[in-house]
């Protein structure tokens, strides 16, 4: 009588998934590549060739703050409450207020946040920070 193995003549139990891994990796490998080119339609206002159709200046105002902490709106020296009540005056008069503040170089950091503190009350958002060469 003939002994034969079971082990020759058995049944696939157990599924080779090393192609079903290979494809899975591929389409990764895609995914990866091709996302960044779908994502990066970046809308953008560019500006045109022509000259602006105004032509004159736009008012700017300038505050100054000095290295004593003294804060001036257009020349004329102010408190944070005055700067506060002037601004409001101004925005009233033209919505699209735009403002120019500069520092001291020695000026103490908390009036310069005061500062901007009361333009974001204000939601005045055309700002400029004024600076000097060295």
């Amino acid at each position: 009588m003939r002994k034969t193995s079971r082990s020759t003549h058995s049944t696939l139990n157990e599924l080779n998934i090393t192609p079903l891994l290979d494809l899975v990796f591929v389409l990764l490998v895609i995914f990866i590549i091709t996302t960044p080119q779908m994502m990066n339609n970046l809308e953008m206002n560019l500006p045109s060739g022509k000259p602006p159709k105004t032509k004159d200046k736009p008012k700017i105002n300038n505050i100054a703050v000095d290295a004593s902490g003294q804060a001036s709106l257009n020349g004329q020296n102010v408190t944070i409450l005055e700067l506060k009540a002037d601004l409001q005056q101004l925005k009233s008069e033209d919505p699209d207020v735009k403002v120019s503040v500069k520092g001291s170089d020695d000026v103490n950091y908390q009036i310069m946040v005061s500062v901007l503190d009361v333009l974001r009350q204000l939601d005045i958002t055309k700002i400029s920070l004024a600076t000097q060469a060295p």
